[in-house]
């Protein structure tokens, strides 16, 4: 019981609580516990959201993507990261990615009637689910902005940013280069020449169809800020 607890301590929706707290919750709410093996599908692209899923152990490699396929970009999220959480409430309440366990992994899910009285009971609670929301909602305007204004290099570096969250590790994005640079209205030789920049700079790997984030950190670093 204790190192379920502590399991639950490490969750960002809990961060700041007691362990006295956490069990008083515990013992009101159901969490369900669910183990997926290697290569087990947790998430299809269009599924309800109707809980909040939190990895706590392993890791799972999370796809969205745009309704042809053409682009992809691809994540890695481990312990105590959530799937998707903006999704749980808002117009669009289905999970905009698809969700596969890369080796055996851990998550625990909350039913959003359950979630609702946890966010209800402590604002500790609410307060680390609404900073997660507004972390979000602000890095999409600045993601926009960026996309209208800024350089290609920071351009691409919002694009990913915007589709990838906090934890996320080993990033790719799977996408011929001619929709690339067609998508952000520059020539190809351009394209090209900021790819190599960043390449040297040992902020990404590329190829003619995927581009390899070395750190989503250097990618922040580029736009200079703190908001994600």
């Amino acid at each position: 019981m204790d190192s379920m607890y502590e399991l639950l301590l490490e969750l960002p929706l809990f961060k700041g609580a007691s362990y006295d707290r956490i069990s008083e919750v515990v013992g009101k709410a159901k969490f369900h516990f669910l183990k997926y093996l290697a290569h087990e599908k947790i998430i299809d692209k269009g599924d309800p959201c109707t809980h909040m899923k939190f990895i706590i152990s392993g890791s799972v490699r999370v796809t969205a993507a745009n309704s042809d396929g053409r682009f992809k970009v691809s994540q890695t999220l481990t312990a105590p990261d959530v799937i998707s959480p903006d999704f749980l409430f808002g117009r669009a309440t289905q999970y905009p990615v698809t969700a596969i366990a890369n080796d055996t992994a851990g998550l625990v899910q909350i039913s959003k009637q359950d979630f609702i009285n946890i966010l209800n009971a402590d604002e500790i609670f609410l307060f680390n689910y609404l900073n997660m929301l507004s972390m979000n909602a602000q890095k999409a305007v600045e993601g926009v902005l960026a996309v209208a204004a800024g350089s290609l290099e920071e351009r691409i570096a919002f694009w990913i940013i915007a589709l990838t969250q906090r934890g996320g590790t080993d990033i790719t994005l799977t996408c011929k280069q001619r929709d690339l640079y067609a998508l952000f209205g520059v020539q190809r030789s351009s394209f090209l020449a900021t790819l190599d920049k960043m390449k040297e700079r040992g902020i990404i790997e590329y190829d003619s169809n995927e581009i390899r984030i070395v750190s989503r950190r250097e990618l922040l670093d580029i736009i200079s800020t703190t908001s994600d």
